[in-house]
C-alpha cells in the first residue's frame, strides 16, 4: 500500500496548564504522540510527517521514531493550515491524517478507513450520545455532504449525534487540490480541514465513512481531566485482556500497567499494584497489595508480599519477597530464596535456599546456597570512592547486627557471631566474631538536665 501519514502535533495544550507540549503528556508512562507513531509504523506507510509548533525540538527529542519528517507550523491557523505544511512530503497515492493527541486509535479502524478512500474521501466517525464539542456529520440521506464545527452549528445541527473524529483518508492528488481552495470564512477565522468535504462533493467524488468501534479509540486529550479518564480507560482495557488470559485480578479497577506485563497461568494480582517497563510473571506467581514491579522477571510459584519494590531484577521460583522489601537493579535470586521485611538488595546474587529475613542491606555481593543472614546485617560495599564485593559462600550463618566491610569473603560453613564487624576474610567452618568483652561500670549515673 502506498500511503502518506500526516500527524498533527503542533498545539501547546493550553488547558493542560503545563509547560510540556500536549502531545508529550504521559499516558501510562509514554507520550501521547508515541502511541500514534507506534500505530503509524505498523501500517508501514511510505512517508510519515509530523506537524509541530510548540517546543518542536523537545517534541522531536522525546519520542522514538523512524523515517519521520518534521514540519513546522509557525502560526496556529487551523487544521487545514497544518496539513498544508506537509504538502512537500506527500508522494504516495493515499494520505491518512491523524492527531498526536488521539493516542489509542484502533489499527483495524484505520485499515478499513484507508480502503474506503480509493478515489475520494473517507472520514472516521463515531455515534456519540453526548456530541458537544465535536464537529457534526451532515448527511443528505446516506451521503455525507459536509462537516459543521461545534461553534458554527445551528440548533438543528447540534442535535446530530454522529461526530467527526478528525481522522481522514483521501486520494493525495485530490487532497492537495482541496488544500489550495481552503478559506478562513468562519467564526474562528481558521482554515478548517473539514471544509474539504464540501470540495469533494462539489467535485462529484464520494465521501464515505467508517464508524469507529470504541469511543476510547477516538478520544482526544485536551485537559488533565480527560487525560485521567483516558488513563483509566486504558488500564481497564489492559485489565480485561489479562483476565481474558486467565489472570486473577482482585479488583480490575485498581491496577496500573505502565508498559508490558506478561503473565503465565494461575497468576494472582492484588489491588494497587503498579507494573512499569517490561515485567514477566510466570505460572502461579502471587503479587500482594501495593507492590511496584519494573523491568523484572518473577518465576514460578513465587509470592511477592505487600508493599515490595522490585526493579531490574530476576527472582527465582518458589521464593518469597517482602513485605516491604526492595530489590534494586542487578539483583538475581535463585529458587526458594526468602527476602523479608525492610531488606534491600542491590547488584547481588543470592543462591538457592538462602534467607535474608529482616532489616538488612546487601550490596555488590555474592551469596551462596543455604545462607542465613540475621537481622540488621549490612555489607559495607562503598569506601567513599569505589564499590567493593562481599562473598558469602554456602551454608554460612551470619549473626544479627553484623557489618561486613568489603572486600571480604566468608568461607563455607562459617558462623559470624552477632554484633561483629568483619573486615578480614573469615575461614570456613569456623566461628568468627569481633566484640569487646562485656563489663559493668559500677556507680555510673545517667546525666541529668539542669
Amino acid at each position: 500500500m502506498s500511503l502518506n501519514v500526516v500527524i498533527l502535533a503542533a498545539g501547546k495544550g493550553t488547558r493542560m496548564h503545563s509547560e510540556l507540549p500536549k502531545v508529550l503528556q504521559p499516558l501510562s508512562n509514554k507520550p501521547l504522540l508515541q502511541y500514534v507513531l507506534d500505530a503509524t509504523q505498523r501500517l508501514k506507510p511510505t512517508t510519515i510527517t509530523v506537524i509541530t509548533g510548540y517546543k518542536t525540538e523537545l517534541v522531536k527529542s522525546s519520542v522514538t521514531s523512524r523515517n519521520v519528517s518534521w514540519r513546522l507550523q509557525e502560526e496556529q491557523l487551523g487544521t487545514g493550515h497544518a496539513v498544508q505544511q506537509a504538502i512537500p512530503d506527500l508522494f504516495a497515492n493515499k494520505t491518512l491524517i491523524l492527531y498526536g493527541d488521539v493516542p489509542l486509535i484502533d489499527e483495524s479502524d484505520l485499515q478499513a478507513l484507508i480502503k474506503k478512500a480509493d478515489l475520494g474521501l473517507a472520514i472516521l466517525t463515531f455515534d456519540n450520545n453526548s456530541p458537544a464539542g465535536y464537529g457534526r456529520i451532515v448527511r443528505n440521506e446516506k451521503e455525507i455532504t459536509r462537516i459543521v464545527e461545534e461553534k458554527d452549528c445551528n440548533n438543528e445541527e447540534k442535535k446530530i449525534t454522529e461526530i467527526n473524529t478528525g481522522i481522514m483518508a483521501c486520494n493525495t492528488k485530490s487532497l492537495i487540490n482541496w488544500l489550495g481552495r481552503l478559506t478562513n470564512n468562519n467564526s474562528q477565522k481558521e482554515y478548517y480541514l473539514t471544509d474539504i468535504v464540501e470540495f469533494a462533493v462539489d467535485d462529484g467524488l464520494s465521501v464515505r465513512s467508517h464508524l469507529a468501534t470504541e469511543e476510547i479509540s477516538i478520544s482526544g486529550v485536551n485537559s488533565k481531566e480527560e487525560l485521567a479518564q483516558l488513563e483509566r480507560g486504558l488500564q481497564m482495557r489492559k485489565a480485561q485482556q489479562l483476565m481474558h488470559q486467565g489472570v486473577t485480578l482482585l479488583d480490575p479497577g485498581r491496577i496500573d500497567i505502565r508498559g508490558e506485563l506478561k503473565c503465565g497461568k494461575d497468576v494472582t494480582i492484588d489491588v494497587g499494584c503498579i507494573f512499569e517497563g517490561s515485567v514477566t510473571l510466570r505460572d502461579r506467581v502471587h503479587v500482594k497489595p501495593y507492590c511496584v514491579l519494573k523491568d523484572c522477571e518473577i518465576n514460578e510459584g513465587t509470592i511477592v508480599e505487600a508493599y515490595s519494590h522490585i526493579d531490574s531484577s530476576i527472582v527465582g521460583s518458589s521464593s518469597r519477597i517482602g513485605p516491604y522489601a526492595r530489590l534494586r537493579p542487578g539483583t538475581t535470586l535463585a529458587e526458594n530464596v526468602h527476602i523479608g521485611n525492610f531488606v534491600e538488595i542491590k547488584n547481588s546474587t543470592v543462591s538457592q535456599g538462602s534467607k535474608i529475613n529482616h532489616l538488612s542491606y546487601i550490596g555488590d555481593s555474592e551469596i551462596g546456597m543455604n545462607v542465613n543472614i540475621g537481622a540488621g546485617t549490612i555489607t559495607c560495599n562503598y569506601d567513599g570512592v569505589t564499590k567493593h564485593k562481599t562473598i558469602i559462600e554456602d551454608n554460612v550463618f551470619i549473626g544479627s547486627n553484623t557489618q561486613l566491610i568489603a572486600p571480604v569473603k566468608v568461607g563455607k560453613g562459617a558462623t559470624i557471631g552477632a554484633g561483629s564487624t568483619i573486615s578480614k576474610d573469615a575461614p570456613q567452618d569456623e566461628l568468627t566474631l569481633s566484640r569487646s568483652k562485656q563489663k559493668t561500670i559500677l556507680g555510673w549515673r545517667k546525666p541529668e538536665k539542669k
